[in-house]
């Protein structure tokens, strides 16, 4: 009689758990309540699934591991529930490693749902261990002098589930719209980590880069604001301790606001970057504060 395997060892691990089935490629999950961000699994953990999915496909017929560039569609919104991905590997390059995979959940008659679609470059960040140029973390208080969602949660996200999950450490320099002060300038920076102190990895910076919430809060607009495509890249493997991020955007017209994320890793390294569109409800009358 063999030995069960090890039970993953954080909330994050359980969440990312695969499961094989009987179709090359194809792999079986499930999406858990304590992930959501309002009624919706969060995105940034929807990316991380599929990835590690793909990674582990491409580890069975051989090519490369780690994250590299990451660009999808979100179709639908994830709900907590049975989940299916499945993967293709595309081409395998001597750098990169390229494949396709696509999320989806049983609808109503048990006709699937596609939740998420993506094209996924994976190399070495081993190659990229010397940086030659990059942009420097912006100065912040240590994350023991920044406001903690879990001491005091932020307006519109009371009841998010994802915030148990994570410790996340606003910059009182751009925490003014949790107190109903919102600057108008669009940013928003904090420190990030899990919550049960499992250390980052490259999965895991795609949930760090969709783990804040919306920076249309420090533009004076509450609810939700649903991600329609995320282009992200994953320039270094990150190491142990707190993520720094700076979140910021430009541009809100037409109902739709880009985001611009980076997130550096505890020696001050940017690790990772990304730009989301999203949609965002502008209040009749709105006019940017500040």
């Amino acid at each position: 009689m063999t030995d069960a395997p090890p039970s993953p060892r954080s909330d994050y691990d359980r969440a990312i758990t695969l499961r094989p089935t009987t179709t090359p490629g194809r792999y079986a999950a499930e999406f858990s309540d304590q992930w959501l961000i309002g009624s919706a699994v969060n995105g940034g953990l929807v990316m991380a699934l599929a990835t590690t999915a793909l990674a582990t496909r491409i580890g069975e017929v051989g090519g490369h591991l780690d994250p590299i560039a990451f660009s999808g569609y979100f179709l639908t919104a994830s709900q907590p529930g049975d989940v299916v991905v499945d993967t293709e590997v595309l081409r395998s390059g001597r750098t990169l490693t390229t494949g396709q995979v696509s999320v989806s959940q049983p609808g109503r008659g048990g006709i699937p749902v596609e939740r998420m679609r993506a094209l996924v470059s994976l190399g070495d960040l081993a190659a990229s261990a010397v940086p030659i140029r990059a942009q420097a973390p912006p100065p912040m208080p240590p994350p023991e002098d920044c406001v903690s969602s879990s001491e005091q949660r932020p307006p519109g996200l009371e009841a998010s589930a994802l915030l148990d999950r994570l410790d996340l450490r606003l910059d009182p320099a751009t925490a003014g719209w949790a107190v109903g002060r919102p600057s108008g300038r669009g940013e928003i920076r904090a420190w990030l980590r899990l919550a049960d102190g499992r250390e980052p990895d490259p999965t895991l910076l795609l949930l760090a880069l969709d783990g804040l919430p919306p920076v249309a809060f420090d533009l004076g607009i509450q609810g939700w604001a649903p991600t329609l495509e995320f282009t992200a890249h994953v320039r270094a493997r990150p190491a142990p301790g707190w993520l720094q991020l700076r979140v910021t955007s430009e541009n809100l017209s037409g109902g739709l606001m880009e985001e611009d994320a980076v997130v550096w890793d505890s020696t001050g390294r940017l690790v990772a970057q990304s730009r989301q569109l999203c949609g965002v409800r502008v209040p009749d009358g709105y006019t940017v504060p500040g």
